[in-house]
């Protein structure tokens, strides 16, 4: 009788399959980021604009850890897109340059942070 049993067991689990089968995963609509917010430095950029009501070149150096060239690369890309204002100008005899953040960057980082929670509610229901 043992052998009977063993397969029986044997041929129950010959028939299912090695692996659960899945359905095809339901189609989220997912929005397209902001390309010029969605790079790392720019993101902070423009993250740390929208808490502070402007912040020197050299405050956003130390805040982020880069260096001149690729600050004033990222900086510049925003400024073209109208996403912060730079104003030039000398403290003494030292050069300064500010930056705020535009209402359209404003916009464009409420936008963009919408995307990512719509982005992470999706991910986190499946």
């Amino acid at each position: 009788m043992a052998r009977k049993n063993e397969a029986s067991s044997a041929g129950a689990r010959a028939r299912r399959p090695a692996f659960p089968v899945r359905t095809a995963p339901a189609k989220v609509e997912v929005p397209e980021l902001d390309r010029i917010i969605h790079e790392r430095v720019r993101l902070a950029i423009v993250s740390a604009l929208a808490v502070n009501e402007a912040m020197t070149f050299a405050d956003l150096k130390a805040l982020l850890s880069a260096t001149d060239g690729n600050l004033s690369v990222h900086a510049r890309k925003l400024e073209d897109a109208g996403y912060i204002l730079c104003t030039k100008g000398f403290d003494g005899r030292v050069p300064r340059t500010e930056y705020r953040l535009a209402g359209a960057g404003r916009r464009a980082l409420e936008k963009y942070l919408s995307h990512m929670e719509a982005l992470i509610r999706a991910t986190r229901k499946g």
